[in-house]
């Protein structure tokens, strides 16, 4: 059934990092996006980071990675692997 796969899918995803081709022809990612466990027949998704665009310097596009304010879930995992990461960069920027 669709509800089956769809739980094995997002048991089996820990992180999705979103690239995209920009408008001066780099490549960035735009997004990195924490997947939950499903609820019924949706999955839940949670963005970490996203990029924002700044504007343009000279011809190329210039932006910063904007946090959601929320830590991954899937961080104790991480840590166990080496990557240690502090909570202040999960902190939303005012």
């Amino acid at each position: 059934p669709l509800q089956v796969v769809r739980k094995q899918i997002a048991s089996a995803l820990d992180l999705i990092v979103q690239q995209a081709r920009l408008r001066d022809g780099s490549r960035k990612i735009t997004s990195i996006t924490e997947v939950h466990e499903t609820d019924g027949n949706v999955v839940i998704l949670q963005d970490i980071f996203n990029f924002v665009e700044e504007g343009e310097k000279d011809g190329k596009v210039i932006g910063h990675f904007e946090p959601s304010g929320v830590r991954p879930k899937c961080d104790t995992r991480l840590k166990t692997r080496g990557f240690i990461m502090p909570g202040t960069m999960f902190l939303k920027r005012s």
